[in-house]
């Protein structure tokens, strides 16, 4: 993808954001990765909900269930190349889904993840493991022979279940190795969480070729354009051994009454669901991913427009040699290698970050790591004012 098609695609888009840009000529937004503007029928999906509790008070979650969360499920599984729409549960973060994993192993002595994993989880586990919880994170370095690294700590210590993101949000790197965990997993028997948040909308998944008891979370805050509180699991093919103690009356709806004195769940991803919700963000959810649908934005050309977005990034980096002035490249510059964003590395990386911002260039930081996340709406001039701005800095 050149930068005439760069630019293509956005001015295509722009004029459907009108809300949420503009009012902001002159900034570049390149928070793609992190907080993405909403395309204006998010607005629109907004104020429908509204108007749906205001005409059906109570009977609203007839449409909920009925209409909105079936469409978005349909929506979400097939960005992710499932064909199992039915076994995606729904949560306001991913947190409240990780947790309820957890759950589902009383007693667990251990965890496997990747030393990569974001807050919500590495905060969890490490309360966790100041309870007894041993807590195994496998370093990612320089990701040379990690599958067979992460695979010999999962015989080491027997985990009742590992995690690990299949994009890691601070270099921006695929996981080296995932496919082959995943099938070595599969034959140890062991499920795994699959953090997805920063593939989703961006990456070409197959999920359903994953083998093994895979749970798959991830959200529309970042490249799903929708905003918080809306966020999902999709659950193995067969969840029936799986019973979160985190459980809310939800996750049995049809068997609310029952007199049963074993807890009962419901079918497929409702296993998972929790208590009463916030349905707004859900009809957002449903809003933006229908209109990728509708400008034939699909994973395939997300990806393509990511890899050419993300690599002038790293072009105008190397070409300005920025690398002699303290910026170091953290991301792969192999674009099958990264995902959504680029990631440097300086000592003052949050300064840098907020001087950006005083000049006009919206970016994020994580300690030492400044990231760059462009979108589709990112014009090709952009990225060029980006990293000028930011040389002139360095």
């Amino acid at each position: 993808m050149s930068d005439a098609e760069i630019d293509a695609l956005a001015q295509q888009l722009r004029p459907h954001y009108r809300h949420f840009l503009a009012d902001k000529q002159g900034l570049v937004l390149l928070t793609g990765h992190s907080h993405q503007a909403w395309p204006d029928v998010c607005r629109q999906a907004q104020l429908q909900a509204f108007d749906d509790a205001a005409q059906l008070v109570d009977e609203k979650w007839s449409k909920i269930f009925g209409e909105i969360l079936p469409d978005f499920q349909a929506r979400v599984a097939a960005r992710l190349g499932s064909q199992r729409a039915s076994d995606l549960a729904i949560a306001p973060n991913t947190h409240e889904l990780g947790y309820r994993l957890h759950s589902c192993f009383p007693g667990a002595k251990a965890v496997v993840t990747s030393d990569g994993e974001f807050h919500s989880l590495r905060r969890q586990l490490g309360r966790l493991a100041e309870d007894g919880l041993h807590w195994d994170q496998v370093p990612v370095g320089d990701g040379t022979g990690y599958g067979e690294r992460f695979l010999a700590a999962v015989d080491r210590v027997k985990p009742a279940w590992c995690a690990f993101s299949w994009v890691l949000f601070g270099s921006g790197r695929l996981l080296p190795d995932a496919e082959r965990i995943l099938v070595g997993l599969s034959e140890r028997r062991v499920p795994v969480l699959v953090d997805v948040y920063h593939a989703f909308n961006v990456l070409e998944l197959s999920v359903d070729r994953w083998p093994g008891q895979v749970f798959v979370t991830g959200g529309g805050y970042k490249y799903a354009a929708s905003g918080e509180g809306c966020c999902w699991m999709l659950l193995p093919a067969d969840a029936a051994p799986f019973r979160p103690q985190q459980t809310g009356w939800f996750a049995d709806f049809a068997h609310l009454e029952s007199s049963a004195k074993t807890i009962e769940y419901g079918a497929g991803g409702a296993r998972f669901f929790g208590s009463t919700f916030d349905p707004t963000p859900f009809y957002r959810g449903q809003a933006a991913l229908r209109f990728f649908d509708e400008q034939g934005l699909t994973p395939t050309l997300l990806a393509q427009a990511a890899q050419r977005s993300t690599g002038r990034i790293i072009e105008l980096w190397r070409a300005r040699n920025l690398a002699a002035r303290g910026l170091g490249l953290l991301s792969p510059e192999r674009p099958e290698e990264r995902g959504g964003f680029v990631s440097f590395t300086h000592k003052d990386a949050a300064a840098l970050k907020s001087s950006l911002r005083a000049r006009g260039v919206l970016t994020d930081h994580r300690g030492e790591i400044l990231r760059l996340g462009p979108a589709p709406y990112t014009t090709a001039e952009e990225l060029h004012r980006a990293m000028m701005t930011l040389e002139s800095l360095l």
